[in-house]
């Protein structure tokens, strides 16, 4: 994840030479001299014929001049935990970056000042400012600094956590603000640019691509996520991603990396889904999203197989929330979303990202497949801040052979400490279920669907089964399918 907080040492002298003498490559020099290239572009139309097309390169050195004033330094200075006590894993994609900055403090020592840097930009002439969210996080100062090197401390109108979008204020008019562009019509291969300040180097440019569109991350499943190769770093966190027009399409938030640093994979926040919520925070001072209620899955081709879908799209409930808009509409564990409000659900991602971005309240029309069958149901989306969505783990079905459990009853205690009415308990493991993921002490709930809660009904189940089967199983308080594949 891109981090606000930036590398306190500079860079050496050679380093900025080497980076120097690479920028003046003849390749770099020529392509980035601000004028336009219109190139004969060879193309094959539906026959195959070559066609000849037309292409303006965009001109970056005038989206940079004209807009450049529009993207702000940020500062912030707050009091936190040193990352000891943090507790930072060292599987966090931010350890490297964090370790080399030795703790004067020692492992046990209190909370210690800390400070930041990211980027930002303006949105409106009075002084409303877009940024992360966790560029602001846990700061009682921020400073705000402009192209012409002015600064202003920044009142900070709010920030939404989920979307990691904050809203900022200065005290200030007439300024030079961004215009903002349709998202939607970013074509995967397009140009596209970032202005921020990568390591505190301020005002710095770099281009790209899009490489994707409504990509689904991880621990961010209300942001249908932008993926580009345009080079962002800490400190480009909050900056602006603009299209060739010079519009902004998204704001810069995320990179993955595995070493904290920049590594081909950058994720920018669509800009109509940050608008959306800066109008909410400004109008209310906070965001407010949609909940429906269920925890889901991807649905992959054994899991396609096991519930006779034609391909695997589709968000597979894992399990459904008492009292909950889901419960309430008749959703039940073992549905898959395939669509909802007339949108096609493909990825599991999809669903959370259009809840999310609703309102709380809103009726939603969910097309739903059900034992071989389209069925359709309405929820009245409730609030999120009531509960979560969470995105149950996904587990990839290998190997083949027989199903391969060992089951019994569950007695009442252990029903009433698994809080399960029914199920089977899983107490040996071994062939296909086990190299799906399927472990010893697993609560069996159904079978594709199906609820079992004896061995009769087990074995019934498994007649019909073809070439894979879903197991429907709790595990530490989670339901979560597992695909298995089987023979006979």
């Amino acid at each position: 994840m891109t981090s606000s907080y930036s590398n306190s040492k500079r860079p050496s002298r050679l380093m900025l030479a080497l980076i120097a003498a690479g920028m003046l490559g003849g390749a770099s020099a020529s392509y980035f001299n601000g004028t336009p290239a219109t190139a004969a572009t060879p193309l094959l139309d539906k026959q195959g014929q070559a066609q000849t097309q037309n292409t303006t390169l965009p001109d970056f050195a005038q989206i940079a001049q004209r807009y450049g004033d529009t993207v702000v330094n940020i500062s912030v200075r707050g009091i936190k935990q040193n990352v000891a006590q943090a507790g930072v894993s060292p599987n966090d994609p931010m350890f490297d970056f964090f370790k080399q900055f030795p703790n004067p403090n020692g492992p046990d020592s209190g909370p210690v000042p800390t400070y930041g840097q990211g980027s930002g930009f303006i949105v409106s002439p009075d002084g409303l400012i877009l940024t992360n969210a966790h560029v602001v996080r846990d700061a009682s100062e921020v400073v705000v600094k402009l192209n012409n090197r002015k600064e202003y401390e920044a009142k900070v109108l709010g920030s939404d956590s989920r979307t990691d979008i904050a809203v900022l204020k200065i005290d200030a008019k007439n300024l030079p603000s961004a215009p903002l562009g349709n998202p939607d019509a970013l074509q995967v291969g397009e140009w596209v640019l970032a202005i921020g300040s990568p390591f505190g180097f301020e005002n710095s440019v770099t281009a790209g691509v899009v490489s994707a569109k409504r990509r689904s991350l991880p621990e961010d499943s209300f942001v249908p996520f932008i993926q580009t190769d345009v080079a962002v770093n800490p400190g480009n966190s909050g900056g602006p991603l603009f299209n060739s027009k010079g519009e902004v399409v998204g704001i810069n938030a995320q990179i993955f990396s595995q070493t904290g640093g920049y590594q081909g994979l950058s994720f920018a926040i669509p800009i109509d889904l940050a608008n959306k919520i800066k109008a909410e925070i400004v109008a209310t001072g906070q965001a407010s999203h949609a909940r429906l209620g269920v925890a889901v899955q991807e649905v992959n081709q054994s899991l396609a197989d096991s519930f006779k879908l034609d391909k695997p799209e589709g968000a597979l409930i894992s399990s459904v929330d008492p009292t909950s808009p889901a419960e309430q509409a008749g959703l039940q564990s073992g549905d898959i979303i395939l669509r909802a409000d007339g949108k096609p659900i493909v990825a599991s991602g999809d669903l959370p990202a259009l809840i999310g971005a609703a309102k709380p309240g809103q009726k939603m029309t969910l097309e739903i497949w059900r034992q071989g069958e389209v069925l359709k149901r309405t929820a009245q989306l409730g609030n999120i801040e009531k509960d979560v969505v969470i995105s149950a783990q996904k587990t990839d079905a290998v190997g083949e052979g027989r199903l391969g459990l060992a089951l019994r009853p569950l007695q009442p205690d252990e029903q009433q400490q698994a809080q399960v009415q029914n199920g089977m308990l899983i107490e040996q493991v071994r062939g296909a279920a086990a190299m799906a993921g399927v472990q010893r002490g697993d609560v069996l709930i159904g079978i594709n669907g199906v609820r079992v809660n004896n061995i009769e009904q087990v074995q019934d189940t498994m007649k019909q089964a073809k070439k894979s089967v879903a197991l429907l199983v709790q595990r530490n308080g989670r339901k979560i399918f597992l695909p298995v594949r089987i023979i006979g």
